[in-house]
């Protein structure tokens, strides 16, 4: 989850090159998209909402205007993992598949829910302050933190259960 809610996120993240229709889905199939433009801003999140959201280390996500993503198959299960943005998952099988602030034209996918993730590439790290310290990713990439005091996230609520599973 980037600071803006506009993606691109950054001004250095760098265009991505023309790709014809990317597809992906999720792991049982159920679930299935196309995208028709380029995706723009591909990133990796290492802030802790998206490190839950995907039960992983870091979300690399892949932004594409919502307009131009068709859910085909079934659409995604949404999770509101926050007062600003949710989240797409399959409701069969759990993949995690997309995450999109409200307010935003802009839709992230999971890098890896794409058929060839190969495809993109990421051109910066977000919420490098919850990247965890033992984990080196040895890349020249850009690396910036996530903002709690920018609109909209300073009025955010976190509707995650806190660790442990605790309310």
């Amino acid at each position: 989850m980037s600071t803006s809610t506009e993606f691109p996120c950054a001004s250095t993240v760098a265009e991505a090159a023309p790709v014809a229709d990317l597809t992906g889905g999720c792991q049982c199939g159920a679930v299935r998209y196309r995208v028709t433009m380029a995706p723009q801003g591909v990133h990796y999140c290492h802030c802790r909402m998206c490190q839950r959201a995907v039960g992983n280390l870091f979300a690399s996500l892949v932004p594409v205007h919502k307009e131009r993503l068709i859910w085909e198959k079934e659409a995604p299960t949404f999770y509101r993992s926050s007062s600003v943005a949710e989240r797409g998952f399959c409701a069969r099988c759990g993949t995690p598949l997309s995450f999109a602030y409200d307010v935003s034209r802009w839709i992230a996918l999971t890098l890896g829910s794409l058929d060839h993730p190969e495809s993109v590439q990421p051109g910066i790290h977000f919420g490098i302050e919850s990247q965890l310290p033992w984990l080196r990713i040895d890349d020249a990439l850009p690396r910036e933190r996530t903002d709690p005091d920018a609109d909209p996230l300073r009025a955010m609520q976190n509707f995650q259960a806190p660790p442990g599973g605790a309310e």
